[in-house]
């Protein structure tokens, strides 16, 4: 039975970007909120724009088979949002046949409209896409996989370029156009001269972090001549730390982010890595073997690199092309730098970052990465 209108939730994403990627759509009745249809796929790699326009796409072939004149389409993509209401121009060439699809379908009905909200609002659809993504990388082929290699190379045919493996960095960029992190380690405290693990502990700075703040923000200052914003994990070692970059770079309010924290070592808290191996040795292996594994009473890498993921989506978001100096721990710095890079998890075990470090990296609207720097102490003397 036809119905006349209709509501669609749609998200996308992948594990790093370009990564492992799925895609959710659910359908809905506007006035009882009953889900009348749901679309999900994992479309193996790809980048989270891509991901996002196939939600958008599935959800819109969902509603037209329904028979629906009228379609609110709501999703926490600012990007395919404005794109698809012509505020943003798609400079992507491997986005385009996908806006192009959606165009064809947006077509089919009486009307149309397109609506951003948080992504707390799409959990629906943004549980639908999680699900593919762990399918994607899990290397299942989910039904239907066949038809998205078909559209994928319907694409590259297109363009000449496969949205899901072509380096956006390599493309010029028009530097005005990105939002810019400045991503600092906070200084040196107790704890991580004896090289305990600490997770949520408040610990504060040391004298020398102290130092080493005050370093960074001189080095913050000569990078960013604008910054927009100070956003700091909640523990006292990293607002420490952002208020002397603040004082720096034109005093803005340093605002704390929950998802911003260090991971929690739950049992481990405060021992050193040789404690652990004595005492938790088979907890130890299955947590350095896998992301997805957390420490007993702790948190699991997936978990925090979903929440650091949230945190830098609200940035990017709210900051288009401004620089933001964020504050965080080791953890999270090298979970969004690992997705940055597109890199493995063994990632997360190779890089060192140094307390009081600097890492740089531009975020595009297309959804492009530029890695600037990664682990810069050239300000610390004593490094």
């Amino acid at each position: 039975m036809a119905v006349r209108a209709v509501v669609i939730e749609a998200d996308g994403g992948s594990r790093g970007n370009p990564g492992p990627a799925g895609y959710g759509a659910v359908i809905r009745d506007p006035e009882t909120g009953e889900v009348l249809a749901e679309r999900s796929e994992s479309i193996g790699t790809a980048t989270n724009n891509v991901a996002e326009y196939r939600g958008l796409i599935a959800g819109l072939e969902a509603a037209a088979e329904l028979g629906a004149a009228e379609v609110e389409a709501r999703m926490d993509s600012k990007l395919v949002v404005e794109q698809m209401c012509g505020r943003w121009q798609i400079k992507h060439p491997g986005l385009r046949p996908l806006a192009a699809q959606a165009a064809g379908l947006v077509s089919r009905f009486t009307a149309v409209r397109f609506t951003w909200v948080p992504r707390e609002r799409n959990r629906h659809a943004d549980a639908l896409a999680n699900a593919a993504m762990d399918a994607a990388a899990s290397g299942a082929a989910p039904a239907g996989a066949g038809k998205a290699a078909a559209r994928e190379a319907a694409v590259v045919r297109a363009t000449g370029t496969d949205p899901a493996t072509t380096p956006a960095s390599w493309e010029p960029r028009p530097t005005e156009e990105a939002t810019r992190l400045i991503l600092v380690r906070h200084g040196e405290t107790e704890r991580t001269v004896q090289k305990h693990y600490s997770g949520r502990g408040d610990v504060p700075l040391t004298d020398r972090g102290r130092a080493q703040a005050r370093a960074s923000a001189a080095r913050v200052a000569a990078l960013a001549p604008s910054v927009a914003a100070v956003v700091s994990s909640p523990l006292s070692r990293c607002t420490a730390t952002a208020e002397a970059i603040a004082a720096q770079v034109g005093n803005p309010p340093v605002r704390t982010d929950d998802d911003l924290i260090e991971c929690d070592f739950g049992v481990w808290e405060g021992h050193t890595f040789a404690e652990v191996r004595e005492r938790w040795a088979a907890e130890l292996d299955a947590w350095l073997a896998s992301t997805r594994v957390a420490p007993p009473r702790g948190e699991s890498f997936v978990t925090v690199a979903e929440r650091t993921g949230r945190a830098v989506d609200r940035l990017r978001s709210a900051y288009p092309g401004e620089t933001v100096v964020v504050v965080s721990h080791v953890s999270p710095i090298k979970l969004v730098l690992r997705d940055a890079l597109a890199a493995g998890d063994a990632f997360l075990h190779r890089l060192y970052l140094d307390t009081a470090g600097i890492s740089v990296l531009d975020l595009y609207p297309d959804g492009g990465v530029a890695v600037r720097s990664v682990n810069d102490t050239s300000h610390l003397t004593d490094a």
